[in-house]
């Protein structure tokens, strides 16, 4: 190949790239706002839909691999939640100031279920004075407390000194006070009971760049961090999409010119090399 006509090719090519390398670095990347959010909040804002409060918080930023990471958390309450909690057959639980085990009614379809107090023998012997601090067995295994009268050690059957332990029996549709709530017995199965009752429940959502939250109301919000410090929830998506569009395309325009560059260069690097082979003739 003539190395004049090479060296035209060459400049050709080098225009092109230098262009597109100049395109580049002065190109202005289109960013997306979102002045229309329905929303725009900062750590610890609140906002309202149909009654129930909204509160945005933890709302922060880190880098990651060159990238920020946004996050944050929505809360809310419910103060009339539908509240439940299940108590498995022979499981113990804490009523009325004390220990009590539950004890589901045999058969397949049981009428109801016992409540039995535990009793804390221990502690009742620590505060009796005239017995020893722990029971004793006999060699038939009978378990009796030392009780001390008239200067006189005296074994008392354990079943005849601590008394009977108090015991409730409940059917579905019974109501009790449990954890300071009046609680209904809504289901009674051979392996467990639950109980259910109105009270406050907090729920809470995170938010992620560019991820949707759904609100208890059904409302679905396209989450945007502009900052680690600020969160929009947008409803209407039309103009942040149309702005995606335009970013998008930008990108699509800037990979073509880099593809542009780096063919260009690779072409005048070949031109070169073919300038350079030594004639056969």
């Amino acid at each position: 190949m003539q190395r004049r006509a090479v060296a035209v090719y060459v400049a050709i090519f080098l225009l092109v790239g230098v262009g597109s390398y100049a395109l580049i670095t002065t190109a202005q990347a289109p960013t997306v706002s979102i002045d229309d959010a329905e929303y725009q909040l900062s750590d610890g804002d609140t906002f309202e839909i149909n009654g129930t409060t909204y509160t945005a918080s933890e709302l922060s930023g880190e880098e990651e691999d060159g990238e920020t990471v946004y996050s944050g958390t929505i809360e809310w309450s419910d103060p009339e939640a539908e509240l439940s909690e299940q108590w498995s057959n022979e499981s113990t639980i804490e009523y009325d100031d004390a220990e009590w085990e539950v004890a589901v009614d045999s058969g397949d379809e049981p009428d109801g279920f016992t409540l039995v107090e535990q009793l804390d023998r221990q502690a009742i012997l620590e505060e009796d004075p005239d017995v020893g601090n722990e029971t004793v067995e006999d060699e038939d295994g009978n378990e009796s407390v030392i009780v001390v009268e008239d200067g006189q050690e005296v074994l008392v059957p354990a079943d005849e000194y601590f008394p009977e332990p108090r015991s409730e029996t409940f059917s579905s549709g019974d109501t009790l006070t449990y954890n300071n709530e009046t609680v209904t017995v809504d289901t009674v199965d051979p392996n467990f009971v639950i109980v259910t009752w109105t009270g406050e429940e907090t729920y809470s959502e995170d938010l992620e760049q560019e991820q949707e939250v759904t609100l208890e109301n059904d409302q679905t919000f396209l989450v945007f961090f502009e900052s680690d410090s600020s969160v929009g929830l947008i409803e209407d998506r039309s103009s942040y999409e149309a702005q995606v569009a335009q970013v998008d395309r930008f990108n699509d325009r800037i990979s073509g010119l880099w593809y542009i560059l780096v063919t260009s260069f690779s072409i005048v690097g070949l031109l070169l090399m073919l300038a350079f082979l030594p004639s056969r003739y």
